[in-house]
């Protein structure tokens, strides 16, 4: 999902589609929450 962010994010910029650039930052910010904050009490950390 962070992948898929930055792809649409880069794309976006370069294109300069404004809903593309939205739509990769969201990604990219769920992505990194839910890599960071563990769920369902696990310990599970992936980097």
């Amino acid at each position: 999902m962070i992948i898929l962010g930055l792809i649409l994010l880069i794309i976006g910029l370069v294109a300069s589609i404004p809903i593309l650039t939205t739509i990769g930052i969201i990604l990219l910010i769920v992505g990194l929450i839910l890599n960071l904050v563990p769920i369902g009490g696990t310990r599970r950390r992936v980097f």
